[in-house]
């Protein structure tokens, strides 16, 4: 009679089992938001219309960007113990960092953080002689114009950064004669005359994503939606996360 009432048990219980609305499985993390970018925005030593500027990143909802302003030049750099950064961007001009700022942006680098260099930023460190390989340049400008409307060409639509985008106009800044490493990886292209052929592209330093951008000299560049999209995908590759393609 124990056996049988066991068995009537068990019975049950299992009948209880799978009448009963199970747990939903954790959702895979693929399902789940991602965290957003943490990204550093350095700027400093050159003039720029602040809010329109800082007003690109409101577009950009997978990122948190933190904005400092250099004074001499590396503060951000002066302590990296706990950086908490997944990607810089450098908007910052003619800085003088120190032995141990420059060092320990060096280091950064070896840690695979990605960099964004954004226009005037081309000489952002240049008193440092390595900051020419960083950027991925063999000869500096030598000449700019400043108001010029520009004929933008993506020059590979299949990299991460430009999949999808058209080729476009902007209203900006050329810069004359600058030479490029052979060996970085053209992405925009221009025949605007006065200005270089290539003016974006990318590569890797020590173990860092790199991506210098020439455009972005002031408001009629922070609004249009090309220079915003490439921009925010440029942050997000370096960064190593999939570039939004819309």
């Amino acid at each position: 009679m124990v056996r049988y009432l066991s068995k009537l048990f068990v019975l049950a219980t299992s009948v209880c089992l799978l009448a009963t609305p199970q747990a939903p499985a954790a959702e895979k993390s693929v399902d789940r938001p991602e965290k957003k970018l943490e990204v550093l925005v350095i700027a400093g030593g050159h003039g720029y219309a602040v809010k329109p500027f800082q007003a690109i990143f409101d577009h950009y909802k997978d990122m948190h960007c933190t904005f400092v302003v250099e004074k001499q030049g590396g503060e951000a750099f002066d302590n990296i113990d706990h950086w908490p950064y997944d990607a810089i961007l450098l908007y910052d001009y003619s800085k003088k960092p120190s032995d141990k700022e420059w060092n320990n942006f060096l280091k950064l680098l070896d840690r695979g953080v990605g960099l964004t260099i954004l226009h005037h930023a081309i000489y952002g460190y240049r008193i440092r002689p390595e900051y020419k390989k960083i950027v991925g340049v063999t000869s500096w400008l030598n000449g700019t114009q400043e108001g010029v409307d520009m004929s933008i060409h993506i020059e590979d639509p299949s990299h991460p950064i430009t999949q999808g985008m058209k080729d476009f106009t902007i209203k900006d800044e050329i810069y004359k004669a600058y030479s490029v490493e052979p060996t970085v990886y053209a992405l925009l292209t221009t025949e605007t005359g006065g200005n270089g052929k290539v003016l974006s592209w990318v590569h890797t330093y020590r173990k860092s994503p790199v991506c210098y951008l020439q455009l972005g000299h002031g408001e009629s560049a922070y609004v249009n939606e090309s220079f915003i999209e490439y921009l925010g995908r440029a942050i997000r590759w370096t960064a190593g996360r999939p570039p939004v393609v819309q």
